[in-house]
Order: C-alpha cells, then sequence, then structure tokens
C-alpha cells in the first residue's frame, strides 16, 4: 500500500507529488495524457503576481504570486528568468496615475532581490517605442518573470520521481473504492494494461476535470460549482527586435501581452471566453484570433491579420465560481477541499502557474499528519532538476549570473555549437551534463534526426523525461516544432516506431 495516489499531472499534480515524495511519502503520480498535455502547457507563461488582479482587490492573491515568483527564480533559473514589460499609456483607457498608483503597489507588496521596480518611460525615445503608433508617447516599465510552462511541469514530475515516486503517464484512474482507512484505485494503461494500487489517500489535481473526477470516479453527489475559462494565443513572426514584452490595455477593459518568444517570434495572449464544448478538445476560435489581432493592431504600426498566424493554442482554465459575471474578473485563486468522511480525499480547485509550489506545500500540510509525516516543508529552499547552477541551494547568483554559467559550460564542452549549448543550458539546465556524458565530440549525439535534435537528446527526453511521441518532444518538451517544416512530426515518429526498444 502506498501513502499517496495524485491523479492529474498538471503543475498541481507534478507539484504535489514532488512534495509529498520529498518528505518520505510512497507516492504514485498517474496522468491521463502526457505531462502538462492540457492547461498547464497552453498558459501565457509568466511567473507573476498578476498586475491587473490589483483592480478586483485581490491584494492577498498578488502577495502571495509575488513572494512565490522570488523563490521560483531561484528553484529553476535555466527555466525562469526575469523579463521586463512596457506598458503604453493609451489616455482614452485607465488614466496614468491609477496605473502608477498599481505598480507602486505591485512593487510593494512583497519583498524584491531579483527584479527591478517599475518606473516611467518615455516612448519616444525608448527602443520599446520604435514599434508603436506616434500617439503612444508614454508608458511604464515593471518586471516579472518568464517560464517555459510545460518543462516546469516535466521536471517537478522529475524531481517526484528522484525522491521515489511513480510517474505514470497515459494512465487513467477509471476506478476508485473509499474504505475507512484506504482507496482502491483502477489504474488503465493507454496500451490496455491494468494495474490495481491501494493507498491511504487521494489527490484529485485534474484540473479542469476535478468537478466531474468528484462526481463521476469518486462516486460524490456533487461538487464545488466551477467555471471552465477558455484562454487562447497566437504566435506570429517576431514583431519587435528588443527583449522586452508589451502589456497593452484593450478597449474592452481586458489586457493582452505581446511577449518575445523561441526568438524568432512573438506570442500574443489571452482571452477569456466562457468554455463551449468538451474540456479534452479546445481549440483557438476565429473570433478569437481576430481579437488578439485587434488588440495589438491598437499599438504596433505593423497590423497583424489571421493569415500572420503561424501558430495556435487554447487552454481551459478551471476558476472557482463567484459572483462576477466577466470571466476575467473571476478569480484565480485555488481553494482546497479536504473529506475524511473514509479514508482521505484532497480536491484541488482553481489556482494558477506562478503558485504551485505554495498551493502543493499547502495540500501537504493537511495530508501529512493524517499520514503520520512529520517532515516539515521542504521546497522553499530546494533547488529544482537542473537549477543548481552554483550549488544545491537555491541563490540570487544563479538568476544574476545565468550567462555567465552558460560560458563556463561552453568552454567545458568546446565542440558543441553555441546554438545548441544555449538550447541545452536552458532546457535541462545542470542536467545538460547527464544529457551529454561520454560525448568527446557532436558524432557522439548520434545522428541529428530532425533539424537541431540528435538521438542522444531524444533518448534522454524518453528514457529520463516520460516522452514518448513526436508531438510530446517537439511541443512539451521543447518547442522546436515552432522552428521545423512540417514534415519533421512524421519524421520523428518514424523514428520512434522504428527504435522501440528506447522507450522506458
Amino acid at each position: 500500500m502506498i501513502d499517496l495516489l495524485v491523479v492529474g499531472g498538471g503543475i498541481n499534480g507534478a507539484g504535489i507529488a514532488r512534495d509529498a515524495a520529498g518528505r518520505g511519502l510512497t507516492t504514485i503520480l498517474c496522468e491521463k495524457d502526457d505531462l502538462a498535455a492540457h492547461t498547464s502547457s497552453a498558459s501565457t507563461k509568466l511567473i507573476h503576481g498578476g498586475l491587473r488582479y490589483l483592480e478586483h482587490f485581490e491584494f492577498s492573491m498578488v502577495r502571495k504570486g509575488l513572494i512565490e515568483r522570488e523563490i521560483l527564480l531561484r528553484a529553476a533559473p535555466h527555466l525562469i528568468w526575469p523579463l521586463r514589460f512596457i506598458m503604453p499609456h493609451d489616455r482614452g483607457l485607465r488614466p496614468a496615475w491609477l496605473i502608477r498608483a498599481g505598480l507602486l503597489l505591485y512593487d510593494g507588496l512583497s519583498r524584491r532581490q531579483l527584479l527591478g521596480r517599475s518606473h516611467a518611460v518615455d516612448l519616444r525615445s525608448h527602443i520599446a517605442g520604435v514599434v508603436l503608433q506616434p500617439q503612444f508617447k508614454r508608458g511604464f516599465s515593471y518586471a516579472d518573470g518568464w517560464v517555459d510552462d510545460a518543462r516546469l511541469v516535466v521536471i517537478n514530475a522529475r524531481d517526484a520521481a528522484d525522491h521515489g515516486a511513480r510517474i505514470l503517464t497515459r494512465t487513467t484512474c477509471a476506478a476508485l473504492q473509499r474504505f475507512a482507512g484506504h482507496w482502491r484505485a483502477h489504474l488503465r494503461r493507454h496500451d490496455g494494461g491494468d494495474e490495481i494500487v491501494e493507498a491511504r489517500c487521494v489527490v484529485n489535481a485534474t484540473g479542469p476535470w476535478a468537478a466531474q473526477f468528484q462526481t463521476t470516479i469518486v462516486g460524490l453527489g456533487s461538487a464545488p460549482p466551477m467555471r471552465l475559462i477558455k484562454g487562447s494565443h497566437i504566435v506570429v513572426r517576431k514583431l519587435f527586435a528588443h527583449d522586452s514584452a508589451y502589456l497593452f490595455q484593450h478597449a474592452d477593459g481586458r489586457i493582452v501581452f505581446a511577449i518575445p518568444y523561441e526568438a524568432d517570434f512573438t506570442l500574443i495572449g489571452t482571452t477569456d471566453v466562457e468554455l463551449d464544448g468538451g474540456v479534452d478538445e479546445v481549440a483557438v476560435s476565429p473570433a478569437e484570433v481576430g481579437y488578439l489581432c485587434d488588440a495589438v493592431n491598437r499599438y504596433f504600426c505593423a497590423k497583424l491579420s489571421p493569415a500572420d498566424v503561424v501558430w495556435s493554442y487554447a487552454g481551459v482554465r478551471p476558476l472557482q465560481q463567484d459572483a462576477h459575471g466577466a470571466a476575467a474578473a473571476v478569480t484565480r485563486d485555488y481553494s482546497l477541499q479536504l473529506d475524511v468522511d473514509g479514508a482521505p480525499l484532497l480536491a484541488v480547485y482553481g489556482g494558477k502557474l506562478t503558485t504551485y509550489r505554495r498551493l502543493a506545500e499547502e495540500s501537504l500540510a493537511m495530508l501529512a499528519p493524517l499520514l503520520g509525516n512529520r517532515h516539515g516543508p521542504w521546497t522553499a529552499d530546494a533547488c529544482l532538476p537542473g537549477g543548481d547552477l552554483y550549488g544545491a541551494v537555491p541563490s540570487n547568483r544563479a538568476v544574476l549570473e545565468f550567462d555567465a554559467w552558460v560560458t563556463t559550460v561552453q568552454a567545458h564542452y568546446p565542440w558543441l555549437p553555441p546554438v545548441l549549448m544555449q538550447r541545452y543550458a536552458r532546457a535541462y539546465g545542470t542536467r545538460l551534463h547527464r544529457l551529454l556524458a561520454g560525448c568527446g565530440k557532436l558524432a557522439d549525439l548520434g545522428d541529428e534526426i530532425v533539424p537541431g535534435m540528435h538521438a542522444r537528446e531524444i533518448t534522454y527526453l524518453r528514457t529520463t523525461e516520460w516522452a514518448q511521441t513526436a508531438t510530446d518532444i517537439l511541443w512539451r518538451r521543447s518547442k522546436r516544432g515552432l522552428h521545423l517544416p512540417a514534415e519533421a512530426s512524421a519524421t520523428l515518429a518514424a523514428w520512434l516506431l522504428q527504435h522501440p526498444e528506447m522507450t522506458p
């Protein structure tokens, strides 16, 4: 019998599994698809307090996010790094004094060591003003964090596994039976295999499926009402030459981001619309594409059209039901509901990427005493896999001197092309040494299966990071799919079929 069965392989499930395994609890995480296959890979890819939530007086949630921002920057400096935002001031929308007051509050809600304070900018002389329409003469600048969201999920799962957890992807929790002291779970793999697991406690971290899981799998009569909100993003060719992002105020009161993405692209998002249809298959609608194009066309000199979109994605945010009518105003905070009418069941509702570690810590604070575990919290002072650039203890140095670390590592592997080194450093951090173990020349990486991806890396992703398909590799473990011709996915899929012995 294990201590904990976590159902759901998004950021919250992976974070909870990591925290539990690190406390010595025997843990299994099961996910019906790939890790981060849904909401957790469909975010705006920010680690932030949520500046816009100040308008809805969500001060506690914003402060919690700002505190976590600093913790996560130190824990995973290869995947999370500072990003400066430029907010042009549109005199027809929010007044300048209100924006400045909000930014001052945002600066002051928590201590900051890694990110600079906000300030006003003159867009007539600032590089960010070059691509903007001439009526935008002034604006504001502030800092937040950027993250590779899908990889953040994967390295949390990796850390859980390193602490002894079993990670079962493409494995559905098909049925649960509850007893006074334990659960019996029927786990069904996509290949048809079955496994019965007995666990002292179950965590429902299924995100948009949480309410459905409570009623259909757990068998409870009801679940808290949730609002399922679709958020969509589009990716276009690079719109500006600098490395800052933009925050634009749209005419309807919402905000839209335009963010440097994958060196050659700009990421634009997001929308907030009520989900119309099933949770499993969501896609960006033509209306959302038009909305996002209109939002940026209000500010940029160059005009976007739907024909400029090279990729798009959509995810479903499970938000707590409240009295707000507008989707944008619904709280992004989370709720943890513990049911001890029999073996313990913890259900996770809502939440956001930035606060996943805090959510996991609070979850274990509730569950650990029930399981007789006295280990205590530990993740605030631990690096995530690959983040230990300058030692095992998270440090400001790892964030501030990341480029210097890359230079040092490049000297250690002089035969590795700098472009490939930069990608490996960002994707794997110090774990690139495991990826490159025994390699002394480029040929040691094996065949280049698709441009920029060698057999060695693909094998690493399969054996170490649970990747199974071309989509897992090209769109979640990396974003190489954006840079490659359309046929690359089929080429990689064929290679994977020809090399089944490399599947874990």
